[in-house]
């Protein structure tokens, strides 16, 4: 068995990006309460800051506002992480955008701007990191916010949020065979259903009320879900921690489904 001291995350240095609310703050927030030091990277300046702010336990936080998918946005965090903590040791690459447009009416720009921020971000972020690790010779830990649109679609109209969740995973294997050599684990939490801010209203694109929406995920959540009930952030920060901790220490390349079931049915 393994001891139990091995979830310890204690002492670590971790980027997470979106993480001025949702699935991204909650992470921050158990990193923070485990004793982790934590900068927080988010497009919305008065957010990210707000949410540093307000994080408490026995680790740091600190923040950066730039948009993941810039081209020196890695640069950017790495540059801050090791201003802020003295080094980088693990990475949760958590932003992501999700706009519902069938394939036959989304403009080039919108389904760029989904692969700029959801897979081109996270892999140009992952790199910076990465190279820092290999500087710092840190065994350190990537950890890759996917979905189960990453191997099964959901809905209409998330055509190339699905494609751009498909090319995680399959980045994620690829970058871990990539980075094994150097002691760094790069692995994969695909959630179902969870709610946050961003999933309660309509997805941008969407023609629906906010009372349709409900009406929507209340089905979904009674017939999609066998567990019945949508997951919560929290649901996500746990695999998170287990993955950045040495009881993962012969993981990489790999995947953890954390839906409530949903793919089974």
């Amino acid at each position: 068995m393994t001891a139990l001291n091995s979830f310890d995350i204690e002492g670590q240095n971790v980027i997470v990006t979106g993480g001025a609310m949702g699935i991204g703050l909650g992470i921050a927030r158990r990193f923070v309460e485990g004793g982790a030091n934590v900068l927080l990277v988010d497009r919305d300046e008065n957010a990210v800051r707000i949410a540093a702010d307000g994080l408490k336990g026995k680790g740091r936080s600190a923040w950066l506002a730039v948009d993941i998918g810039a081209d020196d946005a890695g640069a950017q965090a790495v540059a801050k992480c090791v201003a802020s903590f003295g080094s980088v040791t693990t990475l949760v690459n958590n932003a992501g955008i999700f706009p519902q447009v069938p394939m036959l009416e989304i403009s080039p720009d919108v389904f760029d701007r989904v692969y700029r921020t959801n897979l081109r971000g996270l892999a140009f972020m992952s790199a910076a990191v990465g190279k820092q690790l290999v500087a710092q010779k840190t065994q350190g830990s990537i950890i890759n916010i996917g979905s189960v649109d990453s191997v099964h679609p959901s809905m209409i109209g998330l055509a190339a949020y699905d494609a751009s969740k498909g090319g995680v995973l399959m980045f994620t294997r690829s970058f871990a065979l990539e980075m094994a050599v150097h002691g760094v684990r790069v692995n994969a939490v695909l959630p179902g259903g969870v709610t946050t801010e961003g999933t309660s209203r309509p997805l941008a694109g969407s023609k629906m009320t906010a009372e349709q929406m409900k009406e929507m995920m209340d089905h979904f959540t009674q017939t999609k879900i066998p567990m019945r009930r949508m997951g919560v952030p929290d649901d996500i920060s746990g695999a998170v921690i287990f993955l950045a901790s040495s009881a993962a220490s012969y993981m990489t390349g790999a995947s953890i489904v954390v839906d409530g079931g949903m793919l089974l049915a």
